[in-house]
């Protein structure tokens, strides 16, 4: 079953049901029914801790097939610097762009282009806001983390688009102006490390549009170029900016703006416990918050390979080789890739849009909890015990589903069944 909505999909043939994912899941975004999982789009973020964690597989990143970008006549392959780390540091970066051409590319472009504008717009952000932290907006994961559960420190969040999609517009512009190639005939598709960046370009976030025409993951890419390594020449189209290729880490960002009050987190867990803190007005010394979903950042991305310990270090070793590099193309103005659009709050746990039955409800959630072991064991399929009380009163689970109470209530049953009726009610 795939989503339509999301960029992960759910094979229910090689899902068992283990509960694992819902037990990992930061926001509580699956179930497991009838033996099955199930996505919540609601409440989903396309973090893909759900495709890291199954020991199955049953979770995966939806990408097209690589004869999708033959849509397009002029094809160009955006290239994140992660792709780098997956190698070994015997295969150059030229290499790798090489050999990606021969697939059916007529050009590529880095996203560094666009890390590098990104970090000059930041850098003239500080100087002019007072509203501090400010919250990177790089990854897409936890902008809707942001949106679903911190929604007061939306404001927060940079008011700019990501490198991703200014080096796309960059990339299309390269070819109008010097090849002369119509803008509908340019397909532009990038190889991304992780499920939020596909999900990013089908619902835009502070913009209408995206520049993007298209995803492939790293892990297809990383096996076709390993077969094709041996035959190719190393590329001049480089782009040796440290600093842009420092962005595929954790910190990386953070380093290039050259402040000392920033502050680094990666995994989303920890994340959310940093973001709870700053809302709480715990955390108040920090200009700038860069936060990654993933470990290690985007080099612990979903859709990669490689261990991302030893993906980071790759870069860390790659960018400090560049960092002396001045970037290029900076007499673009960022002001083109400024928000236009509001950040909105989103509601998944929202219970009725009619205030008086929401309270209702509410009151029925708190008793059903209290009829609950407070063990959060996940044999219901629902990944706590308030998670269950939610379904129950909404109708998607009943009290029957505990299986600790069940337990119980048979074990009583067979020995005294009078002392059933102080147990909770299995009906429903």
């Amino acid at each position: 079953m795939r989503s339509l909505i999301h960029a992960i999909s759910l094979d229910p043939s090689k899902c068992t049901g283990c509960t694992n994912c819902i037990k990992r899941c930061p926001t509580d975004a699956i179930r497991v029914k009838n033996g099955k999982a199930k996505i919540i789009d609601s409440k989903c973020i396309n973090c893909g801790t759900c495709i890291h964690i199954c020991p199955f597989n049953a979770f995966a990143g939806i990408t097209p097939d690589l004869d999708y970008i033959f849509h397009y006549p002029y094809r160009i392959a955006l290239i994140d610097p992660v792709l780098y780390s997956q190698f070994n540091e015997s295969v150059t970066p030229p290499q790798i762009i090489e050999s990606i051409k021969q697939f059916g590319f007529n050009d590529i472009y880095e996203v560094s282009h666009g890390a590098d504008l990104v970090t000059n717009f930041t850098k003239t952000h500080i100087s002019s806001t007072t509203k501090f932290p400010i919250i990177s907006s790089s990854c897409p994961a936890i902008i809707r983390l942001i949106q679903l559960r911190f929604h007061n420190l939306i404001s927060h969040i940079l008011p700019i688009d990501s490198p991703i999609e200014i080096a796309a517009f960059m990339a299309r512009n390269k070819a109008i102006e010097e090849k002369k190639i119509p803008k509908e005939e340019i397909g532009i598709f990038y190889i991304s490390p992780c499920t939020a960046r596909i999900f990013s370009f089908k619902k835009p976030i502070g913009t209408k549009n995206t520049y993007i025409n298209g995803s492939l993951s790293i892990k297809s890419i990383f096996l076709m170029v390993s077969k094709n390594m041996s035959s190719t020449e190393a590329s001049n189209n480089y782009y040796p900016s440290g600093k842009g290729i420092d962005w595929s880490r954790v910190e990386g960002q953070s380093k290039a703006l050259g402040i000392k009050e920033y502050l680094a987190i990666d995994g989303i867990e920890n994340v959310i416990e940093v973001l709870e803190e700053i809302e709480d007005h715990k955390i108040n010394d920090l200009i700038f918050l860069e936060c990654q979903a993933c470990t290690n950042g985007c080099v612990g991305g979903s859709l990669t390979v490689e261990n991302s310990f030893v993906a980071r270090n790759r870069i860390r070793r790659l960018a400090e080789n560049h960092y002396p590099y001045t970037p290029g193309n900076m007499d673009i103005s960022a002001k083109k890739f400024v928000f236009t659009e509001p950040i909105d709050p989103l509601y998944s746990d929202k219970l009725d849009t009619d205030l008086s039955k929401a309270i209702e409800k509410l009151m029925k959630i708190e008793e059903v909890i209290r009829k609950l072991p407070q063990i959060d064991c996940g044999a219901c399929g629902s990944p706590s015990c308030r998670a269950l009380a939610e379904d129950i009163v909404l109708g998607y689970a009943k009290e029957g589903d505990c299986m600790v109470n069940f337990k119980k209530l048979y074990s009583i049953l067979e020995t005294d069944p009078t002392e059933a009726e102080n147990l909770p009610t299995t009906e429903g």
